[in-house]
Formats: structure tokens, C-alpha cells, sequence
């Protein structure tokens, strides 16, 4: 199977959208097909996994999907390459694009070498010079104290935007943060926190997509702390040694996560499609 650049071909990314979703999965002419379920509908998180596509697959699992939802309009593949656009437009499948995944020389996001990264150096170095810090590996042991930080970003995110669509992201974040804590070392992820006077004032993981790329699931600061937020994601990218790209995900339509994502001057887009069938 071809290694991927999209965060979501991992076991990791799919196991953690449990608290929000059922997910289950069939083999379907040696295919693997992962399913989400919620109470809107079911769709495919991914499209179905095996060395070649078979078009039966596709369809079988369209049918699986059309069982679940009173509204077939539902029934979708999320999360496809850009690498296998054609096919599925050869078999008469429409493809819409999705948010792009960012990505990252983890060189430049280490070093801040250089005009491009002027302000994100800045910031930095006035964190460095301004407060009493520590940092280290995070631990599952950690938990408590990241979800209290997490509480208290989500809260000042809060008063910054009444957006209904918006809180309930966050909500979402928060449960899925939890259980990813909770499974921590099981699914191998790695992380690391800055503590200010002792007390955690931000955190960030994620996990190894492949031997080229690592994965940011989550980074979180204390807002009121300048440079905090260049600080922890200089030094995580320091830290991840031997690869090559960080993946800091996709910006969900945001126009600010947009801007911050784009200002670390990633080397690629990874875009990302959904498959729908021809009404």
C-alpha cells in the first residue's frame, strides 16, 4: 500500500474520532472500508484501503452507507488523494475538494532560519527572554492539567466568537483530546508541554504518519503568554528528529487557522477530495 501525505491514513487519527462517531469496518472484495456513523448519517472516513481499487468495493460500500441514511445525498467518501481523482472520475463518480492538509519542511519550522520567518522568530525570542520556563516529554500522567488549559483556551475562544458552528467544534476538540489522552501511549503518540511557573501553559502531540512525516493533532497555549505558541512549535519540531515533514492538518475552513498555517510557509498543500455519486 502507497504511503500517504493526508493525516487521516492513520490508526491513530481514525481512533480518536470515537467519542464523536460510531466507527466500524468490513472487508468488501479485500478491501478495507471504515465507516462513520452519527446521528445525521454514516459515510466513509477513507476510501476503501487495498493494494488495487476495485470498483465493486465502491459501490458495496455505497450501498452499506444508502442502508443507514434516509437521505442518500449523505452517503459520501471522504478523505481521497489527489493521486486517485481520476479513477474515480472515470467511473463516473463526482469529487468535490476538501480543506487541504498543510505541510512543513520540519527543518524551517526547527530553525526559523531566515526573512520568511522574521516574526515567528520574534515571537520566540521574546518568550525565551520574558519568562520562567521548563519543558519536557508529555505524559499520560499529564492529563488533568491539559484538559484544565484546554477548559480555559476553549473558554477565551468562546468570548471571541458566538458562532453556534464554531462552539460546537470546540466542544468536539474537548472530547476528543480526552480520549486521546486516555489511550495515549497506546496509540503511540508523542508529545511534549511547556510549564510556566510551574504550572502547564501549553501543549502539543501527535503522532507518525509515515517514516517521512509527523503529525500535529494538537497544540494548545495559554493565550496571554506572548511568543508561547512559536516557542512549543519550534521546539517539538526540534525534537523530531529524523523526519522529514510535519503535517500541521487542515484548517477546517477557518480563516485565521488559514492565515497562522500559511505564515509557517508550508511546502505543499496536500489536497484532499470527497466522492459523491451524480444525483
Amino acid at each position: 500500500m502507497l504511503e500517504h501525505s493526508l493525516a487521516p491514513f492513520s490508526f491513530a487519527n481514525i481512533f480518536i474520532w470515537r467519542s464523536l462517531y460510531e466507527i466500524r469496518w468490513e472487508i468488501i472484495k479485500n478491501s478495507l472500508c471504515v465507516f462513520f456513523r452519527d446521528k445525521i448519517g454514516s459515510f466513509m472516513y477513507l476510501p476503501p484501503l487495498a493494494k488495487e481499487p476495485n470498483p465493486e468495493a465502491i459501490r458495496a460500500a455505497f450501498a452499506i452507507m444508502d442502508k443507514c441514511n434516509k437521505n442518500k445525498d449523505i452517503s459520501r467518501i471522504e478523505n481521497i488523494p489527489q493521486s486517485d481523482l481520476e479513477y474515480y472520475r472515470a467511473l463516473g463518480y463526482l469529487c468535490h475538494e476538501k480543506y487541504p492538509d498543510y505541510l512543513c519542511l520540519r527543518e524551517d519550522l526547527a530553525s526559523l532560519k531566515g526573512n520568511r520567518f522574521k516574526s515567528q522568530r520574534a515571537s520566540h525570542n521574546y518568550f525565551v527572554k520574558h519568562y520562567d520556563f521548563d519543558w519536557r516529554s508529555l505524559r499520560p500522567a499529564d492529563k488533568a492539567g491539559i484538559l484544565d488549559l484546554f477548559n480555559l483556551w476553549a473558554a477565551e475562544r468562546r468570548l471571541c466568537c458566538s458562532d453556534d458552528v464554531y462552539r460546537g467544534m470546540l466542544e468536539d476538540s474537548r472530547r476528543v483530546l480526552k480520549d486521546a489522552l486516555a489511550n495515549y501511549g497506546q496509540l503511540h503518540l508523542e508529545g511534549i508541554l511547556i510549564r510556566v511557573d510551574k504550572k502547564i501553559k501549553a501543549f502539543s502531540f501527535g503522532y507518525k504518519l509515515n517514516k517521512d512525516t509527523f503529525c500535529i493533532l494538537y497544540e494548545i497555549t495559554d493565550l496571554s503568554l506572548k511568543g508561547l505558541a512559536q516557542f512549543i512549535f519550534r521546539k517539538f519540531a526540534q525534537e523530531l528528529k529524523g523526519y522529514k515533514y510535519i503535517n500541521i492538518m487542515d484548517d477546517s475552513g477557518l480563516e485565521n487557522l488559514r492565515k497562522t498555517k500559511l505564515s509557517y510557509k508550508p511546502v505543499q498543500l496536500a489536497p484532499a477530495y470527497i466522492v459523491t455519486r451524480d444525483a
